[in-house]
């Protein structure tokens, strides 16, 4: 059984804080910074190059892409880390069309994270020939599969109102069209059981920062199916990715399998510091986790609405409609928002008017919940958020 009050103890939380915007960039954990000093000092300091032997620097990627496996329902040996989200949604976008060579369609839906949309347009016009980027509504993306799409690029939980596809039906349909599936797991992996096998997902992909806990600008990682691993080609050929990387052929021969998704050398210090969180999550059982995170946003929806009218609900109700995030909206979002970071509770805003906060088991629990509310009824309820000062935009939100 998870002990989430033992998990919270675990990070590095300032006294006082309501953090709740770990869906954005999860906090530090305690055990971090002595991880990547080792790292830095007797890996690096004391082994210089030949770390990549004698530390196993090169087989990171593949390690510790087995770990994030396992919170994301995927077989072992098919999930590789490195480089950045946009990088892998690339590389995933170019192997999925190439292996549909009479479709020209990737299917997308608006409330996609836009880097993934920009990443598809991209793609598009340096591929020309017709190829072309389709979004329709979220809950449209079901009914517009049909037999010219080549493949759906779908972000499972929206990154605005919380509200989670369903992989498997979306997935099922795509096959039966005879169209390939790529999920990004951003507000998904670590918030809550996925089943890429199950599901029969094609191919994934994912960040660390956020609910992983692996720090700013931590490693991206990419999912493919055993039934690709070996046919998928990489547009992006990288180094890493070479069958033989020290045989420095003048040609590219990709590696077996998963490992050919490899472009760039791996971030030892970023994986380090990930590796340090993941000794957190190999404590976690994610059934637990999921019902934990539902009883908290549960009760946070529960308590806004009834102290703060004025705020409209963004996210389902239906559990499994849900991600592991809430939003309001409200004409002045952002002002409130900034008003709730002042008096320490931080959440973000997302545009055009989203209060969004996330809820992680791991170090949010129910007083954390109770006291945010508590504060955010005071400040609607006396028009605190309506400052100067809350109104004015970071390049950040």
């Amino acid at each position: 059984m998870t002990n989430f009050a033992a998990t919270k103890a675990l990070f590095d939380l300032p006294a006082g804080m309501i953090y709740l915007d770990g869906n954005s960039l999860g906090p530090l954990p305690h055990a971090t910074a002595a991880r990547v000093a080792h790292t830095v000092t007797e890996e690096w300091g004391k082994l210089l190059i030949t770390g990549w032997n004698k530390a196993g620097w090169m087989d990171k990627p593949m390690r510790v892409g087995d770990r994030i496996a396992r919170l994301i329902g995927a077989e072992a040996g098919h999930v590789v880390m490195g480089d950045t989200l946009s990088i892998k949604v690339y590389q995933a976008l170019a192997s999925c069309l190439e292996m549909t060579p009479t479709r020209r369609v990737i299917l997308s839906d608006t409330g996609n994270f836009p880097s993934d949309l920009y990443m598809a347009e991209g793609l598009c016009r340096t591929l020309g020939d017709g190829y072309s980027l389709k979004t329709v509504a979220p809950e449209d993306v079901l009914d517009a599969i049909d037999d010219t799409i080549a493949v759906t690029m779908i972000t499972e939980v929206d990154y605005r109102t919380g509200r989670r596809h369903d992989m498997a039906d979306i997935t099922a349909r795509a096959h039966a069209h005879g169209a390939l599936t790529i999920w990004d797991l951003a507000h998904s992996a670590g918030a809550f059981e996925v089943e890429l096998a199950k599901a029969g997902a094609d191919f994934a992909v994912g960040c660390t920062y956020k609910y992983l806990n692996s720090g700013p600008g931590g490693p991206a990682f990419i999912y493919v199916s055993p039934r690709h691993a070996s046919r998928a080609v990489p547009a992006l050929s990288g180094w890493q990715g070479h069958d033989a990387p020290f045989a420095f052929d003048l040609s590219y021969r990709p590696a077996t399998g998963a490992e050919r998704l490899r472009v760039g050398t791996p971030p030892i210090l970023q994986l380090a510091a990930l590796e340090a969180s993941l000794d957190i999550w190999d404590t976690v059982d994610m059934a637990e986790l999921r019902t934990a995170s539902l009883r908290l946003t549960d009760r946070y929806i529960k308590g806004v609405e009834a102290a703060c009218p004025s705020l409209t609900l963004a996210t389902p109700r239906e559990h499994a409609l849900r991600g592991s995030q809430v939003s309001f909206r409200h004409p002045e979002g952002y002002a409130i928002m900034q008003a709730m970071i002042a008096r320490g509770v931080i959440g973000d805003f997302r545009a055009p008017d989203i209060i969004r906060c996330g809820f992680t088991p791991l170090f949010i629990d129910e007083t954390d919940v109770d006291r945010a509310v508590e504060i955010i009824a005071d400040i609607m309820q006396n028009s605190l958020w309506d400052r100067a000062e809350y109104k004015t935009r970071a390049k950040v939100t």
